[in-house]
């Protein structure tokens, strides 16, 4: 199996399948058998085959702002643009009104993506071909400029959930392909550290969601162990865990991290970077604020081939345990699991 930034392309489709379950399902099951030798060109099957899915559903249509000058009133009557038209001799009406259909932001994010990957001289001819066929159904959907797409404005509901997986993998598309100020043309970079780190994250939680449901696993947040009237609160920084784990009496907070090197030279010497390591001490002083001593924190690295790093723990004298562990993506995927069944046992 080839490989992408030191992880399996399979791997990376596994991850994804824990974080959107939809990847279990439906049309995407015989992808998991399938080779790839890129992860663009593992995201054009995904997004293919999820786009055939959703034709065969039917794509989501959802209502988009639109003003129009007509004979008689629609929606809501636009008195500055009447007034204009009156100005003008004309007699309509200017009416805002929202229509109904599939040319919206939802089903444009695909074809604009789509585009970018028939681009990509990674992705195979064969699934090219398949990714053109598919956009013959988009042809009553605009093209829009990818640098125009506000994606904190999505939403998702019982209407349109089906898109999130596949807005997810748009996302981490568009945001690759970046403009060049020499010539004005697109090209695609390498997939990036903080794009793995994020699906790193979301795979690890939905693991233990999956498998260990009784751990509650959950991304909480951690309140500020402060005197509240007499802090300014404005100014303290979100704690937001990527993994938190109840296992039995005690605590355990997840702190992911994706580099393409985990450790940083200080002084001369190789050492865990200063800010990963007071992150999550913070996330484990504050959390156990009723100082029961039973909250622990691990930082997981996603292992590279820049590193050869062993697991350390750090007890505290207070009576918990700061654990430094890695997670081999380049392995198989029994292996993975395995690694990540035994972190629960450290508590």
């Amino acid at each position: 199996m080839t490989e992408d930034r030191g992880i399996l392309i399979r791997n990376i489709y596994y991850m994804l399948a824990y974080a959107f379950q939809e990847l279990r399902q439906n049309n995407y099951a015989e992808i998991e058998g399938e080779a790839f030798d890129d992860i663009y060109d593992l995201f054009a099957e995904i997004l293919g085959r999820g786009i055939s899915y959703q034709l065969k559903q039917g794509l989501y249509r959802g209502y988009v702002s639109h003003n129009e000058s007509l004979l008689t009133v629609r929606g809501k009557i636009n008195m500055s643009e009447t007034i204009r038209n009156r100005m003008r001799n004309n007699q309509q009406i200017s009416c805002d009104f929202d229509v109904l259909t599939e040319d919206n932001i939802y089903n444009q994010i695909l074809v604009a993506t789509t585009h970018i990957l028939l681009k990509h001289s990674e992705v195979k001819k064969e699934t090219k071909v398949k990714l053109k066929k598919l956009m013959l159904f988009f042809q009553d959907v605009s093209v829009i400029d990818i640098r125009t797409i506000h994606w904190d404005r999505l939403r998702f509901d019982r209407n349109n959930k089906n898109y999130r997986m596949l807005l997810y993998i748009c996302y981490f598309i568009v945001r690759e392909w970046l403009l060049t100020t020499e010539n004005g043309n697109f090209k695609m970079q390498s997939f990036s550290d903080d794009h793995l780190c994020r699906l790193f994250e979301k795979f690890v939680l939905s693991y233990y969601k999956k498998h260990h449901p009784e751990f509650n696993p959950c991304a909480a947040q951690i309140g500020w162990n402060i005197i509240e009237e007499s802090t300014d609160t404005s100014v303290l920084p979100i704690m937001q865990t990527d993994i938190l784990l109840t296992v039995g009496e005690r605590i355990l907070i997840i702190d992911t991290k994706y580099y393409s090197k985990i450790l940083q030279q200080q002084y001369g010497k190789e050492t865990i970077r200063n800010n990963n390591l007071y992150q999550i001490r913070t996330y484990v002083d504050e959390y156990d604020r009723e100082h029961h001593h039973n909250v622990d924190g691990m930082l997981l690295y996603a292992k590279t081939k820049n590193d050869d790093f062993d697991d350390a723990t750090i007890n505290h004298r207070d009576g918990y345990s700061l654990f430094i562990r890695t997670l081999d993506l380049n392995t198989d995927f029994e292996g993975i699991k395995q690694r990540l069944e035994s972190f629960v046992n450290l508590c």
